[in-house]
């Protein structure tokens, strides 16, 4: 049998390479600390070490997944290039052998000429590596600085540092402003323990490098969580302008001693993923502000068209009704900017939304000991700012109707909101128990029914049904409206 040994980046152990008479499953599993054994003292003291009956020898260590006792004579010789040792290659038979001088010094040359090859291919694989480091880092810079949305770049970014990494799973947090935690922006693999079980104890390695305001390696998380999936952790802090924003994390499945080339490496793109974090909230900071006033005007638009629709009515009016329905027409608007605030920028919680415009509506209509109820039943309907407004003045306004005109000299009363979708639209329903709709000439209908059908037909593209029995109900369908 011939076996090659090689010392691993770490200079720890001597790491079963290649072999031609051991077992096979061996390969890369078998392993002897620095200086242990026959093969591990020939590498220390860069000299040969033989033995025609290697299980006598003091020096001997039997390496079980080898199964390397059918053997008995074993000469090692030191791998060296350059001065340095790469490792060690041993030779053994079956029968005692005693290993003659001339025979030891033509193991030393062929060891020699193995090294030689080997120191090679070391720099052919650096080489190739670095030139594969640096187009991944030139692609990621592509990335960085391409027009796309915050998501969808911090994804192609762990995605290229997984492999720039050769890890198992790369993983990218954000700092959440108000709770002061880590949270997980993108991810990419889950063999390095990213997902499932690990993903607590990955996130507490990245909030340690952010506290410590450096790069955290861990060569073998075990030492601090012995049941733990990730093997093998590098976490660097995202830091922009002296502020940490959040974590870049490198996980491997295997027990791995991070370089300082590495540790360079990483840290080098997470301070250009941090400077396009940075670049990229400043663009959406441009982008919210611009939109923020086109729906600030299209609202004031909104507010001066129903007062001068009030204006145009015959009905007499005071002042003080006049006022109470502005204003509950101005908190209707204000309360889809409220849930904007806190659900996000771009889609509304309609029946979230109802709740607070009825209420509202109530709160200013009615006095405190009033009978009159209102109740909103359905499901929960999401649809962006602007179909959501008009929605939100539409239920104000169907809901004023009903208080003034369903309960004439009744104490008690009650109003059902229905919402939903069916198929490619949506619809709402306001239904009251009051003595319904009052006979009008044809084409007559109050100034809140007119501004309903309006917003319905115009702002909605849909339609408005009323009918009148036991109470009214009145029905908006419209398009379900395409996500933006």
């Amino acid at each position: 049998s011939c076996s090659v040994y090689l010392l691993d980046p770490a200079g720890e152990h001597l790491v079963l390479r290649a072999t031609t008479g051991l077992a096979q499953e061996a390969i890369g599993r078998a392993r002897l600390r620095w200086g242990e054994g026959m093969t591990g003292w020939a590498a220390s003291h860069a000299a040969p070490a033989a033995s025609s009956d290697a299980a006598q020898d003091p020096r001997f260590v039997y390496l079980p997944e080898t199964r390397e006792l059918a053997f008995r004579s074993l000469a090692a010789v030191p791998l060296q290039s350059g001065g340095r040792v790469l490792g060690a290659m041993n030779v053994q038979t079956r029968a005692v052998h005693e290993y003659s001088p001339e025979e030891i010094d033509l193991l030393s040359t062929i060891a020699d000429l193995v090294a030689g090859a080997i120191e090679k291919a070391a720099l052919y694989d650096s080489m190739r590596r670095q030139i594969g480091e640096l187009s991944t880092l030139a692609e990621a810079s592509k990335t960085l600085t391409a027009p796309l949305y915050l998501e969808e770049m911090l994804r192609l970014i762990a995605e290229m540092a997984t492999r720039l990494m050769r890890a198992a799973g790369c993983v990218i947090y954000l700092l959440d402003q108000e709770s002061e935690r880590l949270v997980p922006a993108a991810t990419h693999g889950g063999d390095g323990g990213t997902e499932g079980d690990g993903k607590a104890l990955l996130a507490a390695l990245a909030e340690e490098a952010v506290r410590a305001g450096r790069p955290l390696a861990v060569a073998d998380v075990r030492e601090r969580a012995p049941q733990a999936l990730p093997r093998a952790v590098l976490a660097v802090p995202l830091t922009v302008r002296g502020k940490t924003i959040g974590a870049f994390l490198a996980a491997r499945g295997r027990v791995h001693q991070w370089s300082a080339d590495e540790v360079e490496r990483l840290s080098t793109l997470a301070h250009q993923t941090a400077l396009a974090i940075e670049n990229s909230s400043l663009v959406v900071r441009s982008a919210l502000v611009r939109e923020m006033h086109h729906r600030v005007k299209n609202n004031l638009q909104t507010i001066a068209m129903l007062l001068r629709l009030q204006l145009r009515g015959d009905r007499p009016v005071s002042g003080r009704e006049v006022l109470t329905e502005t204003v509950n027409r101005i908190l209707s608007i204000a309360a889809v900017h409220e849930i904007l605030s806190v659900e996000g920028f771009r889609m509304v919680n309609v029946r979230h939304l109802v709740e607070r415009v009825a209420r509202s509506a109530v709160e200013n209509m009615l006095p405190a000991s009033s009978g009159i109820t209102v109740e909103v039943a359905g499901d929960d309907l999401y649809l962006p700012s602007q179909p959501a407004t008009s929605l939100a003045l539409a239920v104000n306004e169907l809901v004023q109707n009903a208080i003034e005109h369903a309960f004439p000299g009744r104490q008690e009363g009650l109003i059902v909101i229905r919402l939903g979708r069916r198929e490619e639209e949506c619809f709402l329903e306001v239904q009251d128990d009051g003595v319904g709709l009052q006979p009008r000439e044809a084409g007559e209908e109050t100034l809140g029914l007119q501004i309903v059908r309006a917003l319905a037909t115009e702002d909605l593209r849909g339609t408005l049904t009323l009918e009148s029995g036991q109470g009214t109900r009145a029905l908006i369908s419209f398009p379900r409206p395409q996500t933006p």
